[in-house]
């Protein structure tokens, strides 16, 4: 495990693994250090990989007042205990939280970003759902209707996370979902803020996403003057799971292109 202190106080866990230059990773909603489980074995080859438990869940604190800015924080404070030039990789929301903090350390030397998603329209009969099922302490509930009504993955998907041994910790995120939620649709992505940002920049998106995340993905690559767009033909938004294989090679070739591994 490591452990590191935001900006604001909170501590802010994960474990870490393999051996070569550091990359940190940050998962989406409801998830956390395992959902890079399958991913892992594969990039430890080429790195040492620091997989974030954000905030609000497994080891890691949280603090009062929610905040996007606050992830952000979370995710430079990792990058900034590194020491050598990390790199830095985000799924979905954890893309967004990703993306915001490299704009807040200088310790970076590339970033990799699957499906940033933002500007989304929040239903908040969904998400009322959602906080009544946490409210009545029915966890799994909550994190289903999420992934289903939301998320938008497909039985098949949402089979193969339920059947996971990390199911169980994954349900114990709940009460974080329906902040992450509209944190991500209040987010949006303003060119001018990024204008100067030097940093090696590879967007990844699903074939079989739904079009909305596609946008995401587009409006962050036309955002970004050092960024490319490489698509996981055959897959969504979970390729982590359905192809981890190919997302570690995809993470392991931009690396090394950019200065890390060999």
């Amino acid at each position: 495990m490591f452990r590191v202190l935001s900006k604001d106080g909170t501590s802010i866990a994960g474990s870490v693994g393999g051996e070569g230059t550091p990359v940190a990773l940050v998962h989406g909603t409801c998830g956390s250090d395992f959902s890079w489980a399958l991913v892992r074995p594969h990039l430890e080859l080429r790195h040492t990989a620091y997989a974030v438990q954000r905030r609000g869940r497994g080891e890691s604190g949280d603090g009062p007042h929610y905040a996007l800015a606050r992830e952000a924080e979370d995710v430079a404070a990792v990058v900034d205990s590194l020491g050598a030039r990390a790199g830095l990789v985000g799924h979905s929301f954890g893309a967004n939280c990703a993306l915001e903090a490299s704009l807040l350390t200088t310790n970076l030397s590339w970033l990799v970003l699957y499906e940033p998603v933002f500007a989304q329209p929040v239903d908040e009969r969904n998400l009322a759902r959602i906080d009544s099922f946490v409210a009545a302490g029915m966890a799994e509930a909550a994190v289903e209707t999420y992934l289903v009504e939301v998320v938008g993955l497909n039985r098949d998907e949402l089979n193969m996370l339920r059947g996971s041994p990390t199911w169980k910790t994954r349900a114990s995120a709940a009460h974080t979902v329906s902040r992450e939620d509209r944190a991500s649709a209040a987010y949006t992505v303003v060119p001018r803020r990024f204008a100067g940002m030097k940093v090696p920049t590879l967007l990844l998106a699903g074939s079989e996403s739904p079009p909305e995340f596609r946008k995401s993905v587009d409006d962050v690559h036309a955002a970004l003057p050092e960024s490319s767009l490489h698509v996981l033909e055959g897959h969504g938004h979970a390729a982590t799971l359905t192809a981890p294989e190919l997302v570690a090679r995809e993470i392991i070739e931009f690396g090394r292109q950019h200065g890390s591994g060999s």
